[in-house]
């Protein structure tokens, strides 16, 4: 009976991936990581009226102590707060300064789950941690494989992609052959208390609050210029901060008078002149790319060669894209995609595969279409 402990969040699926553990018969805890505290973060930044909020982590946590009592699993309450700051949300801050998109899943996985919850997993004498996300892990004697999960439109490797080797080897991911409606399903047979509660969505800290309004509490907001791809202002933005690649929502430009109905996204950001740059048109080339440059990569199990077939992901639930790699030095790589991709982002990641290996990933940092330079 191998000691495992579990990631318990209060939602359904690391509920149902608690009682398979259970059922398999491992020597089973869970922990609920409480890596957010709204009174204390605010008031660091004297903010007394969001001190009233009550954290959605609360609700989650609650939800939390109903599944373990009723599949009678310990259930351990433990504090990241600090880590989850100085590792993750500093980083996201700092990231959104430069005018960037970053990705705080990926960091949070890398440092909080599969790391600080890792060391107290261990000083609590667990043989692996177990999360729910959906993705698979194949053991070998040498190695150890991140494998896509089974239900494709779930799959989340892509956040999974800064993984060390050290700790996909201790990582057991009980749900990853599952489709979401069989973990539903499971979770109504056995009556867990989640089996019926939504999925989350969003950032964990933010929850189903207003991302403008959580993002004006840590950074202050520089309204500039929304300039069309040949220079014409044609409305104001709120901060490059609030703006991505390729949005289209809340950019308020629709119905002008001199262009045509197609609906506006976002092509590009000028940080120097603080205007946001927009284009008519799903496919405008000036959200198209062939190539970039990736930073801080990471190889879970064995190192990408070069000029090798890989696929790719560029975002979360995209669609594999065919891609080649160049090492440029110890940390850079360049990512080629001769056939196209749409808005490639800095500050994401780019998410390679090999079949139904994932092989790791890196941060998107610079973005060309042949030998310009994207405005991202």
């Amino acid at each position: 009976m191998k000691k495992v402990i579990l990631g318990l969040s209060g939602g359904v699926d690391s509920s149902v991936a608690l009682k398979l553990l259970k059922d398999e018969g491992y020597d089973v805890e869970a922990m609920f990581m409480r890596n957010w505290d709204s009174a204390t973060n605010h008031d660091i930044l004297g903010n007394p009226d969001l001190k009233k909020e009550v954290c959605p982590q609360e609700l989650d946590y609650q939800d939390a102590e109903k599944v373990a009592s009723e599949l009678n699993v310990p259930l351990h309450r433990i504090d990241f707060i600090e880590e989850y700051w100085d590792t993750v949300f500093t980083y996201f801050l700092n990231e959104y300064k430069k005018g960037r998109t970053p990705n705080p899943d990926i960091m949070c996985n890398k440092y909080i789950k599969f790391n600080a919850f890792l060391k107290k997993a261990d000083s609590l004498g667990a043989e692996y941690i177990a999360m729910g996300h959906y993705a698979r892990v194949r053991h070998e004697k040498e190695k150890s494989y991140l494998l896509r999960g089974v239900d494709e439109n779930k799959d989340q490797t892509y956040f999974l992609c800064m993984l060390t080797q050290a700790q996909l080897r201790k990582a057991i991911f009980p749900i990853g052959h599952l489709t979401k409606p069989e973990v539903r399903k499971i979770a109504l047979d056995s009556n867990l208390y989640t089996a019926t509660k939504k999925d989350s969505t969003g950032i964990c800290f933010i929850g189903e609050r207003n991302f403008k309004e959580f993002l004006k509490n840590y950074l202050p907001a520089k309204p500039g210029n929304i300039v069309t791809t040949d220079g014409k202002i044609i409305g104001k933005h709120d901060g490059l901060m609030y703006y991505t690649i390729g949005q289209r929502k809340g950019l308020g430009i629709g119905g002008l008078n001199a262009y045509e109905s197609e609906a506006w996204f976002v092509c590009g950001k000028d940080l120097i002149k603080n205007e946001l740059i927009v284009g008519q048109g799903h496919d405008s080339l000036y959200l198209e790319s062939n190539w970039c440059i990736a930073k801080e990569y990471n190889w879970i199990t064995d190192p990408l060669k070069e000029h090798h077939p890989y696929t790719a992901k560029f975002r979360y639930r995209q669609k594999d894209i065919p891609v080649e790699i160049e090492y440029i030095d110890d940390t850079t790589i360049k990512v080629s995609y001769p056939g196209l991709c749409r808005a490639v982002t800095p500050g994401q990641a780019v998410v390679f595969y090999d079949g139904e290996i994932c092989m790791g990933g890196a941060l998107i940092d610079t973005v060309y279409y042949n030998e310009e330079r994207r405005k991202y």
